[in-house]
């Protein structure tokens, strides 16, 4: 077996960066012969993978990758086959955030059948879905709750934040101690989210207006310009005032989140690698048109203080050009593997299970017949093979998702 290239599906959705200010659509002008880029249009997400929705297709032949691993799985290695069946375990994404995200989670394995058996049309798959974000731009996102200090503060001198939640909410969580600060925050988080949109939208105009007069110092302690570009983008929307309860994470370029199940987040801004487990479920409830299930969100949730700087996912040493990000998930791992133009030789270590290889920057060739390395070439590499690579005279930029058994 060799290694194959793919060309990959390119997601569309309103929230995407528009023509080639995007990542995804700079690599997929370089993956697709065909792909032509309308400076109008979104492009939010490339999937490489085999999921039903964006399958990738193998260059030579057309066929779809999942098809062929289904014809060939002694590709995917033993551990994977043993563990997940005949399939490509995990999906790899590349993601280009112009507006921010919607405000969610994502169930864990058996919440997530339970959830598919009760609403089907809703939950279309019994699996979890845990993600890893790895930024390639400057990143923004909100993922987890903030320190209880931090919270406290912000409903103490954001009146409209305390008519929202309601005043005694607001006061039992400021004053609750360390035994019922868990429990407050709920009842708190809780009773943002469920209050009535005139409310919402009231208060938020209020607020949106009164921090207009503020100085600069006074607007940085509401964290004036983020909300108001959240309600730019979805005014009146409840979403706006969650910045007030999760931390706010900016991200530099090879700095990533781990979010698993129950963890609130939102992507906001910027250019990130992705990949996850094969499913669809996400809880949301702010910051989006589709469908919010508040109920469901606002219970599953861990109510737990983090810090910001807690949140972020370190990555282990591979070897001297690699890092390897491996969430405490079976589903997948992705390696950053960065070659410098010093060393023009480089032997990709064989993996025990089938990878995706996706090429960011730089250019190289291979030791496979016709197979070369240039921005947006995307492999899929079966478990063993053994890849080596030559550079060219600029740094090679990959990075390689792999299933983690």
């Amino acid at each position: 077996m060799c290694a194959m290239e793919l060309r990959c599906a390119v997601q569309q959705y309103a929230w995407g960066k528009h023509g080639l200010s995007s990542k995804v659509a700079q690599i997929a002008k370089n993956n697709d012969p065909d792909f032509v880029a309308n400076e109008l249009s979104p492009y939010a997400e490339l999937w490489m993978g085999t999921h039903p929705n964006g399958p990738s297709v193998i260059k030579v032949s057309g066929q779809e990758l999942g098809d062929w691993i289904l014809a060939n799985t002694n590709t995917l290695g033993v551990k994977v086959m043993a563990k997940f069946g005949p399939q490509l375990p995990f999906l790899f994404k590349v993601l280009s955030v112009r507006e921010a995200l919607s405000i969610q989670a994502h169930p864990s394995k058996s919440h997530a059948e339970e959830l598919h058996l009760l609403r089907p049309d809703i939950y279309k798959d019994p699996n979890h879905k845990p993600e890893l974000a790895i930024a390639i731009t400057p990143f923004e996102a909100l993922c987890g709750f903030r320190l209880a200090r931090e919270i406290a503060e912000f409903l103490k001198n954001i009146p409209e934040l305390r008519v929202i939640v309601g005043e005694e909410v607001a006061s039992k969580f400021v004053s609750s101690d360390e035994a019922n600060q868990q429990s407050a925050l709920k009842e708190c988080f809780q009773a943002l989210m469920t209050a009535s949109k005139p409310v919402i939208e009231s208060n938020l105009i209020a607020l949106v207006t009164r921090i207009a007069s503020l100085d600069e110092s006074g607007r940085a302690e509401v964290l004036a310009s983020l909300l108001c570009r959240l309600h730019s983008q979805f005014p009146g929307d409840v979403g706006c005032f969650a910045i007030y309860f999760l931390n706010f994470l900016a991200l530099k370029p090879g700095e990533a989140l781990y979010l698993g199940p129950n963890e609130p987040h939102a992507y906001l801004a910027g250019d990130c690698i992705e990949c996850m487990a094969c499913s669809d479920n996400v809880v949301r409830a702010g910051l989006t048109p589709k469908y919010k299930d508040v109920d469901t969100l606002c219970n599953m949730l861990n109510y737990t203080f983090e810090s910001a700087n807690s949140k972020l996912f370190a990555p282990t040493r591979d070897n001297q050009f690699t890092v390897v990000f491996r969430p405490p998930v079976p589903d997948f791992a992705v390696a950053d593997i960065n070659i410098p133009p010093s060393s023009p030789q480089f032997l990709l270590r064989p993996r025990d299970t089938a990878s995706i290889l996706l090429v960011l920057d730089g250019e190289g060739s291979t030791d496979y017949l016709g197979i070369y390395l240039n921005h947006g070439t995307v492999l899929f590499l079966p478990a063993g093979l053994q890849l080596n690579v030559t550079t060219s005279d600029h740094a090679l930029h990959m990075f390689q998702a792999f299933a983690n058994v």
